[in-house]
C-alpha cells in the first residue's frame, strides 16, 4: 500500500491532543455527537515532520483555513496559536523525527443526530494525533487498478475540499484492493486521468512531466511543489488531460503525497509502465524534493 510504514512499539505511548488536553492513545475520545464522527463534518490535514520542523506547515494551514471556510465554521485558534499546539504536542511526545500528524478540525459536538449545523453546541474539536510512521520503501514500484468510482463534479462533492468525507476514495480503495492493487486510479466525469485514492499521480512522456489539470482532486501540497521544482530545473512539467491510453504508453509513472514523498509506480492495471525498473525524471525529482524539505528544516 502507499500508506505503509514501519511498525514503531513508541506510538502505544503517545499522548493525543483534544482541544488542547492530552490523553494517552488508548484513552483519546470525542463524543459520539461530534459532527466529524456523526456526519463527516470536518476537515483535516496529514502534516510530516523532519528534523522537529513541520514541513510546509504554512500550506498546509492555507487549505485548512481554506475548507474551514467552504464548510462555513470558524477555527476557534489562530494560525500561530494552533502552530503552537501542534509543536507543543511534538514537545510533550518528545517527537522530532519520521512523525506523521493527522490534524483534524470538525464543526463540534452537536445537540441530536441530524445534519443541520444550526443544532451545533459547542466550539469545533480539535484533535492532533502524532504517530512515529517511517514510510516503507517501495523501490519496486506500486500497482494501481483503475476503479470505476469517479472524481465527480464540484456541486455533487468538490474534490478540491479536504474534508472528513471520504466516501469515494475508500470504495475506490476497496475496489483496488479486492483487485489485487496497491492503490485505487481514479477518473475524472470525463474519463480523463484524474488522480488516485489517496495520492496524485504523475507520468513521464518524451521528456516531458504530465499530472491532471487539477479540476478533480485535491490542491496537493507535495503534487504542487514537485510541479514548482520540475519548472525550476527545466524539466517541462503540464497540468493537462489525458487517458489511460498515455498512461499506459508512459516511460515512467510515480505518486506523490505528504506521507511518502514520491514513490514509484510499477504497473497500472497489469500494464509495466516502461521497464519497470528505470526511473530517472522521478529520482532526480525525488533527489530535488528531499533537498526543499531539508532547507524547510533550517
Amino acid at each position: 500500500m502507499s500508506h505503509d510504514f514501519e511498525p514503531d512499539p513508541r506510538n502505544e505511548s503517545i499522548l493525543i491532543d483534544i482541544n488542547g488536553e492530552l490523553f494517552p492513545r488508548d484513552q483519546a475520545r470525542v463524543s459520539v455527537f461530534d459532527s466529524g464522527f456523526m456526519l463527516g463534518d470536518g476537515v483535516w490535514e496529514g502534516l510530516r515532520v523532519h528534523k522537529g520542523k513541520i514541513a510546509f506547515l504554512d500550506k498546509h494551514l492555507d487549505r485548512l483555513w481554506e475548507g474551514a471556510k467552504a464548510l462555513d465554521f470558524n477555527l476557534p485558534l489562530s494560525r500561530t496559536e494552533l502552530s503552537q499546539r501542534l509543536y507543543n504536542c511534538l514537545a510533550v511526545n518528545h517527537m522530532s523525527d519520521h512523525v506523521h500528524i493527522r490534524l483534524m478540525i470538525t464543526r463540534g459536538t452537536r445537540s441530536t443526530p441530524y445534519q443541520d449545523p444550526r443544532v451545533t453546541i459547542t466550539l469545533p474539536t480539535i484533535v492532533i494525533i502524532p504517530e512515529y510512521k517511517k514510510p516503507v520503501a517501495h523501490e519496486d514500484g506500486l500497482s494501481l487498478f483503475t476503479v470505476h468510482v469517479r472524481r465527480g463534479f464540484p456541486d455533487v462533492q468538490d474534490q478540491k475540499l479536504n474534508s472528513h468525507s471520504k466516501i469515494n476514495c475508500i470504495t475506490a480503495c476497496i475496489q483496488a484492493t479486492k483487485a489485487g492493487a496497491d492503490e485505487a486510479l481514479m477518473l475524472d466525469p470525463h474519463g480523463f486521468v484524474a488522480t488516485c485514492n489517496s495520492t496524485h499521480f504523475f507520468i513521464v512522456r518524451k521528456g516531458e512531466l504530465w499530472t491532471s489539470t487539477g479540476d478533480y482532486c485535491l490542491g496537493g501540497i507535495t503534487r504542487s511543489l514537485v510541479l514548482e521544482l520540475a519548472r525550476e530545473n527545466d524539466i517541462p512539467a503540464l497540468e493537462k488531460n489525458f487517458s489511460l491510453t498515455d498512461v499506459y504508453g508512459a516511460e515512467e509513472a510515480f505518486i506523490t503525497g505528504t506521507f511518502a514523498g514520491l514513490t514509484p509506480v510499477k504497473q497500472v492495471d497489469g500494464r509495466l509502465i516502461g521497464d519497470g525498473s528505470s526511473r530517472p525524471f522521478m529520482e532526480q525529482l525525488r533527489q530535488l524534493y528531499l533537498a526543499r524539505i531539508e532547507t524547510e528544516a533550517r
